[in-house]
């Protein structure tokens, strides 16, 4: 497989997030598309920039719905409101650390989309369409896997439309993925919360058993927390959870 270059991944970026708005068959424009030998629509150099320049502008909210991305970041964020230190990590340690196992996660289908749509495209094999296609496919694909059914019979029967087996449209697969993924992470940020809630709801009862009412139990509570978090290696467990909670 060929290294990657900072071309490479910039395509690649630009490929699936393209993909995430052109699942539909693209509509030939005069002037601005051309038909080539095998029948394939090849766009016009100033439509390629225009769409490139689109595409970035895009790509922040196109990762945080498209990919692993919402459900690190809530999962990272619960966990800190657990423990008692909303502000620690701070938010830019919380986005670093979810772009990297939003990454790690995604690589599979990366590696994907860089043999079957970027290398081919770049070599000239295929046209955009047929690349977009082919990265937009494999978009779907991992959409689908972590998409509850009932969610999308939910948004299908909202827009009043029968699903294929295995073809959704973008339209009904977006909303639904990013419910499913809301409650994928709030079910989990649940399982992080209980044993720092026990540790509160003693060290309250020890402080009151003691009388000490008007000392706050959060600030006693925090030392315990942390040395319990540090103890059970909760970040490996967290991480560990997290990834092995994807179909991949």
């Amino acid at each position: 497989m060929p290294k990657f270059s900072i071309k490479s991944c910039l395509t690649i970026c630009s490929l699936l997030c393209i993909s995430g708005l052109s699942f539909a068959d693209t509509p030939s424009i005069p002037l601005m598309v051309s038909k080539t030998v095998g029948g394939e629509t090849s766009y016009n150099l100033n439509i390629k920039i225009l769409m490139l320049f689109t595409v970035l502008t895009l790509i922040p909210a196109l990762v945080m719905t498209t990919t692993a991305f919402m459900r690190i970041t809530i999962v990272f964020s619960i966990l800190r409101q657990a423990i008692g230190m909303p502000q620690v990590p701070s938010n830019q340690i919380v986005i670093g650390l979810s772009l990297i196992m939003t990454v790690y996660v995604m690589m599979p289908m990366i590696n994907k989309i860089n043999d079957t749509s970027l290398q081919p495209y770049l070599a000239g094999k295929v046209s955009e369409e047929a690349a977009l296609t082919s990265a937009g496919g494999f978009l779907k694909q991992f959409m689908t896997k972590q998409t509850r059914k009932t969610d999308l019979h939910l948004f299908a029967s909202l827009a009043k439309t029968k699903l294929g087996e295995g073809d959704y449209p973008i339209h009904i697969l977006l909303p639904a993925f990013i419910t499913s993924e809301l409650k994928t992470a709030f079910q989990i940020g649940f399982l992080l919360f209980l044993p720092f809630l026990i540790i509160d709801l003693v060290t309250a009862s020890v402080l009151m058993s003691m009388g000490m009412m008007m000392l706050s139990p959060m600030m006693i509570s925090l030392p315990f927390k942390l040395l319990f978090f540090v103890l059970v290696n909760g970040w490996s467990l967290i991480v560990t959870s997290l990834i092995s909670s994807f179909r991949i």
